[in-house]
């Protein structure tokens, strides 16, 4: 059996960050950590983040007062932080800067008079959160068909946006029929899909190509892993989404002799190198990186996260 594994896969920088952030602010602070929401929809991730202090939560009433309070890499709505910052907790924001970006040009959108669209699926945490930062004038639309049906108060005064894990050529066919709708609407300076969704999603492209079936490490939860499978099945080959070896059906490998494995952007590699070794356990493989792009974006931390921070709280504890 040959083993293609594509490039990029894996974490992201904002995917980094917030894992950075939560570890860095068990370290400094001590257990328990708050979390408002997974702080990245990776089931190992949160797992491992769980023993070593960080609660997981979906509301504010859940945490104490003092408390150290982690918002997730998806963004939350603007009333979640006012009411965060009005109980005096000591916050760490690991949202994704390029979900930020995307807040801002929200606000803007707004400020100017416009009724914002925002292409995305409805219930994700980064679309509750982008959608909430704005009293009013929002709209959601999930897919094509869902663009006739808009209302809108001045159809000359039309902008959207995009949630950044979705499969750009999907959020592509709905920008173009939002377009159509309405000619006039205004659209993002610079496209929302996040760089790493759509170097992973090019990635997936060029490994389909190549291979007879295609795994992709993530969790169910996960926008961004899930678009991944979705890229691979439009080429016609076999793809599942599993958190790791263990799921894997030693079914789904019968004849088959090309294995493309990629991860979302939330997966990290030891999962990768996991399934790799499970499956030359099973039979003799050859293991075949492709090239593709070397990311090599990087987020800052917050103020009170940095290296000289744990250092400190390091040596005191000492």
């Amino acid at each position: 059996m040959k083993i293609y594994l594509a490039q990029p896969r894996g974490f992201c920088a904002g995917v980094d960050r917030a894992i950075a952030i939560v570890d860095r602010a068990l370290r400094i602070y001590g257990r328990p950590i708050y979390v408002r929401h997974e702080i990245v929809h990776n089931h190992t991730v949160v797992e491992s983040l769980k023993k070593r202090g960080a609660v997981f939560i979906d509301s504010l009433s859940e945490v104490p007062d003092g408390a150290t309070l982690v918002f997730s890499a998806h963004g939350v709505p603007k009333a979640v932080e006012e009411e965060a910052r009005s109980r005096g907790f000591r916050i760490f924001d690991a949202t994704c800067p390029l979900v930020t970006k995307v807040h801002r040009e929200v606000a803007r959108m707004r400020d100017d008079g416009y009724t914002v669209v925002m292409i995305g699926h409805r219930g994700h945490p980064e679309v509750e959160g982008t959608m909430g930062q704005v009293a009013d004038g929002m709209r959601l639309v999930e897919r094509e068909s869902d663009v006739g049906s808009l209302s809108v108060p001045d159809a000359s005064k039309v902008a959207y946006v995009t949630q950044t894990t979705l499969s750009f050529d999907d959020s592509q066919k709905v920008a173009d029929a939002l377009r159509k709708r309405f000619p006039l609407i205004a659209e993002p300076k610079k496209a929302d899909i996040c760089y790493a969704t759509q170097n992973r999603q090019d990635a997936v492209k060029k490994l389909a190509q190549m291979v007879d079936m295609v795994f992709v490490i993530g969790s169910a939860t996960s926008s961004n892993s899930n678009r991944l499978r979705e890229v691979a099945e439009r080429y016609h080959v076999p793809a599942y989404l599993v958190d790791r070896a263990e799921d894997v059906d030693p079914a789904w490998l019968d004849g088959k002799e090309r294995v493309g494995i990629t991860a979302g952007a939330s997966a990290p590699e030891p999962l990768v190198e996991e399934l790799v070794g499970w499956l030359k356990k099973r039979e003799p493989s050859e293991v075949i990186p492709l090239e593709g792009v070397e990311e090599r974006m990087a987020f800052p931390l917050p103020k009170g996260l940095w290296k000289k921070d744990v250092e400190a709280a390091e040596e005191g504890n000492g």
